[in-house]
């Protein structure tokens, strides 16, 4: 009777738990749908591959097999261009220095420059030459000045891929021609895409250029293949690519205004399409606006914190400054959909106990942004904003007490 009794009760007690796990699952995947139903829904993009990307607050904003491996075709030059541009502002090279054409640079097939072997060709005009008309010629000049030999520029390829966190990517030339092994993905490319944009400012407005040709040479190549460049005065570059594996790419960025972030150039919200795999010229255009003006309509930038000032103030030991500031040189800007700007929260995740020194630039602890519903927003990389010197013996000694008794 007993054992009867409490048989009953265990099966009572199960079946209102489940039914409390029911209740629960079904709270749980409504907060989900209307979670996933308050996302802005991208448009159809005919493309292989494609990916957008808030440059201002480093957000994905939407994107379709962005890890798949693909050909990019000419959207290789824009690692070449980096490795340029670096060599550019270490000294190394000056856009007035002359290089040579070598035979090898005047035989490259596809889309040239049209430059004669044994020309010495100034560095920007070489670029230009690469940039706007993708010349593999002036391609493989450049290559070949930075790096001895076109073999070991790459080598210099793959390791800045590397550096830049580019875990996906894979080069075998610097000019994007069809090759075993020559890959990379829509995330790549636009994370290289914004440290180009990002780590030389000077050099970029290259990539706005609508036409150019070197002196003597025809005229029937000096139009820029980015046909955005012609239909919207706020896209600013970069680079176009094509063979018959990759179909038509296209990695455009647009840079516009934004009311609430402030003036001029800290004022304006920066996106990155990246287009894979279209089926035209015309297409890889249409849809990479299609791309960017629903980036800038179906979401919202909110400001945090202006250029160099902290979002938090955490306490120090050991240091000569008893707290030290946390932050981004550049801001903290978060994109939201739109309409969805209000009640936004914080919080800073950081190591804890700080302990001096500390310095300038270093990453330190992250910035989480949640939505007034309580959903995951952006977490955002913070750094030291102001270096905090180690104190001296006497100011360690007594920092190290009050850690002990903490």
């Amino acid at each position: 009777m007993l054992l009867s009794i409490w048989f009953a009760a265990c099966c009572a007690r199960l079946r209102r738990r489940a039914a409390a796990a029911l209740a629960l699952w079904g709270v749980l995947t409504l907060a989900a749908a209307s979670a996933h139903a308050q996302m802005p829904q991208p448009p159809e993009v005919a493309a292989r591959a494609w990916l957008l990307y808030d440059a201002t607050s480093g957000q994905v904003l939407a994107a379709k097999d962005p890890d798949e491996p693909v050909e990019p075709a000419s959207l290789t030059k824009l690692m070449t261009a980096y490795l340029v541009f670096d060599a550019l502002k270490a000294g190394k090279l000056t856009l007035q220095q002359k290089l040579v054409v070598s035979e090898r640079a005047w035989r490259m097939p596809g889309s040239r420059m049209f430059i004669e072997p044994n020309a010495q060709i100034p560095v920007e005009d070489l670029l230009k030459g690469m940039i706007v008309q993708s010349g593999n010629d002036a391609t493989v000049v450049l290559a070949e000045g930075v790096g001895g030999s076109v073999e070991r520029f790459v080598e210099l390829m793959n390791r800045q891929a590397q550096a830049l966190g580019l875990t996906r990517t894979r080069y075998q030339n610097p000019e994007g021609l069809t090759a075993p092994g020559h890959t990379t993905t829509a995330r790549d490319l636009a994370t290289l895409a914004a440290r180009l944009m990002r780590d030389f400012p000077e050099y970029v407005g290259y990539y706005a250029i609508q036409r150019y040709r070197y002196p003597g040479t025809p005229a029937a190549n000096d139009t820029n293949r980015n046909l955005l460049l012609f239909r919207d005065p706020t896209v600013d570059g970069l680079k176009t690519g094509h063979t018959a594996a990759a179909g038509y790419c296209l990695v455009a960025t647009a840079r516009r205004p934004v009311a609430g972030l402030g003036e001029g150039a800290a004022g304006q919200r920066r996106l990155i399409s990246v287009v894979l795999g279209a089926a035209s010229e015309n297409a890889r255009a249409a849809e990479s606006q299609k791309l960017l003006n629903w980036g800038y309509t179906a979401f919202e930038a909110v400001r945090l914190a202006a250029p160099g000032q902290p979002v938090a103030k955490a306490p120090v030991w050991k240091g000569q400054a008893s707290e030290v500031a946390l932050g981004r040189p550049e801001g903290v800007v978060v994109t939201v959909p739109a309409g969805q700007a209000k009640g936004l929260r914080t919080e800073v995740v950081r190591p804890d106990p700080l302990v001096a020194p500390l310095l300038k630039g270093q990453p330190l602890g992250t910035l989480r942004v949640i939505s007034a519903a309580g959903e995951p927003v952006a977490e955002i990389p913070l750094t030291v904003l102001d270096t905090v010197q180690e104190a001296g013996l006497l100011g360690r000694l007594w920092g190290a007490l009050r850690l002990w008794i903490r």
